[in-house]
């Protein structure tokens, strides 16, 4: 369970990578369209759906996982504190202020300012999931995929 877990969470970011960037994408070019369609809201709302979908697999993979193991000196264990700490808290970070921002969006009555708020708040938690992924160049022992 634990593997099949495992390469589910490390395949699937990136399908959740490229839908917030499609999203990201779709609002820049919006500014400009100035128009908020049914489409727009989807693909807002897919991207964000898909990672609170990361963000369980992840939860559950951070109780049985190996590599996050609370036992005496694991601040100083870079690979520990990274899963036990740093990975989890910027993931959950940067996916609240993907749900905050696709809420402010929503309650704005300027479709331009909707898309500049999705735009804005879905930047940030790109830049933050990025900072938090465990990339292979990072050496905690992850791979592309």
């Amino acid at each position: 369970m634990y593997n099949g877990l495992l390469h589910a969470h490390s395949g699937l970011r990136w399908v959740a990578l490229i839908l917030l960037l499609v999203a990201i994408f779709n609002a820049l070019g919006g500014r400009k369209r100035r128009t908020y369609e049914k489409k727009d809201k989807m693909i807002n709302l897919f991207a964000m759906v898909f990672l609170h979908i990361q963000l369980l697999i992840g939860l559950v993979l951070y109780f049985i996982s190996p590599k996050v193991n609370f036992t005496a000196g694991w601040m100083k264990a870079p690979m520990l504190r990274f899963f036990g700490m740093e990975h989890i808290l910027l993931m959950v970070i940067a996916i609240a202020l993907v749900t905050i921002g696709r809420k402010k969006a929503e309650k704005a009555t300027d479709l331009a300012k909707r898309h500049k708020t999705i735009a804005l708040w879905y930047t940030i938690g790109l830049i933050l999931i990025l900072a938090a992924i465990p990339w292979p160049f990072r050496n905690f022992g992850s791979g592309w995929f």
